[in-house]
């Protein structure tokens, strides 16, 4: 690399606009002043979304708004670029950056951070891609409320039988917390709708829940696990385990164990993959396309460039053994805050610290007041208290204090009145195509 210009700053340039771009960007601002470093985020989005209030949206006891936070808003001594990266030149340190409209931007740095996130891991199913929504973006959540309100009204003026049945038949794949927490809440804002239709009631409802392991919930230990799953079985849900879906056929969904359900709506919630532009970048990536980063979060080999979150492997110095550091929010955020302190340590030619984090635990909710919790990795909670320390640890955690009270509003009037089950025709019908695609950043 050449020499930096004298008296001009370093340039950071910081790619994804997700829990690793934003808090990196927000750690950087904390840690160095205006005259030390340039800092540049290049985003797809305008917004960070707080992903685990995606399962509030898709019910309706959160506006879809206040599950996001604007970045220019945040983010007060970071240029945003709103664009996508498409190619990275590291010998040159520049990237070019697709803004629209056929406009090409190339972007200097000294250095670069890579946080593309990860995409909905779509397995080769036969019609899986043609049929199935995910559930990872606010398009996502907003879509398949509607979807499912408009599927109620189909059934109420419907008199086939066949036709109200398969209407009535929601069918989510994986048995993860998106999976868990979309059905349960989305299970929940059905069941209410249905006291506003004369011929539906809760029980002509089918929920299905489709997992390849034994267990649901496999982040937590198999007590809690037993738990939700029994949960799920008393509200009416069919939890059907070491079992995979092998086909999507005219509306007919075909499982492993030989049983075909006629069902108009199908969730794909079967675990995500790192972005695809990572391997792209010519960057040291794994078999799975995940960039190779050292303890630092500094990208093997490649002086100049990081990486964190879902699209690296990050080593997990407190598991040891090689473990890798989960795909979690917790992590990412974690990651970030060291991704920025060892950003500004090198701006000043200071060594860089490994990441460590001790996982806090895990918060699921499984709908209507009842949730599981695995604290410290001991500590195992079940009930209401757990949906509530859920609620309660999200809140805290939503950056800014407009974005904290909008969304305490928001449960709060849930709590005191029933759900909006206005259905608005949904104008993200063609997120099911970007859902189930390779995404980008």
């Amino acid at each position: 690399m050449a020499a930096r210009d004298r008296g001009r700053r370093p340039r950071i340039l910081l790619v994804g606009g997700g829990w690793v771009g934003t808090y990196t960007a927000l750690r950087l601002e904390r840690r160095l002043g205006p005259a030390e470093a340039e800092v540049t985020l290049v985003s797809p989005e305008n917004f960070l979304l707080y992903q685990p209030l995606l399962p509030e949206v898709a019910s309706g006891t959160l506006e879809a708004r206040h599950a996001v936070v604007p970045l220019r808003r945040v983010l007060r001594r970071t240029r945003l670029v709103h664009g996508r990266l498409t190619a990275l030149d590291h010998d040159r340190r520049v990237a070019a950056v697709d803004v629209g409209e056929g406009e090409t931007r190339e972007l200097g740095y000294d250095h670069v951070a890579i946080g593309l996130g990860s995409v909905t891991r779509l397995l080769p199913v036969p019609g899986l891609a043609d049929h199935a929504i995910g559930f990872a973006t606010v398009a996502d959540a907003t879509w398949l409320r509607d979807h499912v309100l408009d599927r109620l009204e189909f059934a109420d003026a419907s008199r086939d039988p066949e036709r109200r049945r398969r209407a009535l038949t929601f069918v989510f794949v994986g048995g993860g917390y998106t999976g868990v927490e979309a059905l349960g809440e989305l299970q929940d804002l059905a069941a209410e709708a249905c006291a506003s239709y004369a011929s539906l009631e809760p029980d002509d409802l089918r929920w299905v829940l489709v997992e390849a392991t034994d267990r649901i919930l496999p982040i937590v230990d198999p007590g809690l696990s037993a738990y939700a799953t029994q949960a799920l079985r008393d509200r009416g849900v069919r939890v059907e385990l070491s079992s995979t879906l092998e086909r999507v056929e005219d509306g007919c969904l075909h499982l492993s164990t030989g049983e075909q359900l006629a069902a108009d709506t199908l969730v794909w919630a079967a675990g995500v993959r790192p972005n695809p532009l990572a391997a792209e970048l010519g960057l040291p990536v794994d078999d799975r396309g995940a960039i190779r980063v050292d303890a630092t979060l500094a990208v093997r080999g490649t002086p100049g460039a990081w990486a964190a979150g879902d699209c690296a492997v990050v080593p997990d110095l407190v598991a040891g053994d090689g473990a890798r550091a989960p795909a979690t929010a917790q992590y990412a955020v974690r990651e970030a805050r060291t991704l920025g302190d060892n950003l500004a340590a090198a701006v000043r030619g200071d060594a860089p610290q490994p990441f460590r984090h001790r996982a806090l635990g895990e918060l699921i909710t499984l709908g209507r007041h009842d949730g599981v919790a695995q604290v410290l990795g001991r500590v195992t909670l079940r009930g209401f208290l757990p949906w509530y320390l859920r609620r309660l640890y999200y809140l805290l955690q939503v950056p800014t204090p407009e974005r904290k009270l909008r969304v305490l509003l928001d449960w709060t009037i849930s709590l005191a009145f029933r759900r909006d089950i206005t259905g608005l025709g949904s104008v993200t019908r063609g997120s099911r195509a970007r859902a189930m695609g390779t995404g980008g950043a």
